[in-house]
C-alpha cells in the first residue's frame, strides 16, 4: 500500500506549494532568525527515493538522511533544525541537531508538526508551513538567542525542493 501512496503522489510539490509560498517561507525564515543563533532549513518531498522505500524506510529515518544531505548539523552552535515534509505520506518531521535538542523535548517538535498537519488537511498549506517556521524559530529564540553579535547565516534561508 505504502508503495502505490507513492508511485500515485500526483500531488505536484509546486501545486501545493507555488513559488509564492516558497517566497513567504524563505522570509518567514530569514525573519525568524534574526532572533536566534539557531539556524532553519525547510524541505519538500514528493515522495521517498525508491530504494528507501524497498528498504523500508521511514519518514522520519529519511528526515535524518536529509538533514544529513542538507548539512543541517554542520552549524556553529549545533542548533539547525530541519523541518521535513513528505508528502506522499503526508508527513511532517522535524530533526533537530544536538546542541538544541538536548534542550527541547520532542514532544514539543511533535506539537509543531501537529499544527502544520492541521493546516495542510485544511489545504493551508502556506499557513502551515509559516506557522510552522514561525514555531521553530520561536523555539531556538527560547534557547539560542540572538546575542547582538554579527552572526553569519551559515545556511540558505530559501525552502529545497527534492
Amino acid at each position: 500500500m505504502r508503495w502505490i501512496r507513492h508511485l500515485a503522489a500526483s500531488a505536484s510539490v509546486r501545486r501545493l506549494f507555488p513559488q509564492a509560498t516558497l517566497d513567504a517561507i524563505h522570509h518567514a525564515i530569514a525573519a525568524g532568525e534574526k532572533r536566534h543563533e539557531g539556524e532553519v532549513c525547510f524541505a519538500i518531498e514528493q515522495a521517498m527515493p525508491w530504494r528507501d522505500l524497498a528498504r523500508g524506510r521511514s519518514a522520519r529515518e529519511r528526515a535524518h538522511d536529509v538533514f544529513a544531505q542538507l548539512r543541517v548539523w554542520d552549524t556553529q552552535h549545533n542548533s539547525g533544525v530541519l523541518v521535513y515534509v513528505l508528502e506522499a505520506e503526508h508527513a511532517i518531521e522535524i530533526v533537530a541537531d544536538r546542541g538544541i535538542a538536548a534542550r527541547v523535548d520532542q514532544q514539543e517538535w511533535q506539537r509543531i508538526c501537529d499544527h502544520m498537519r492541521e493546516r495542510f488537511a485544511a489545504r493551508e498549506y502556506e499557513r502551515g508551513a509559516i506557522d510552522g517556521v514561525n514555531a521553530v524559530s520561536d523555539v531556538l529564540a527560547r534557547h539560542f538567542p540572538d546575542d547582538g553579535s554579527a552572526s553569519r547565516n551559515e545556511l540558505a534561508d530559501a525552502p529545497v525542493v527534492l
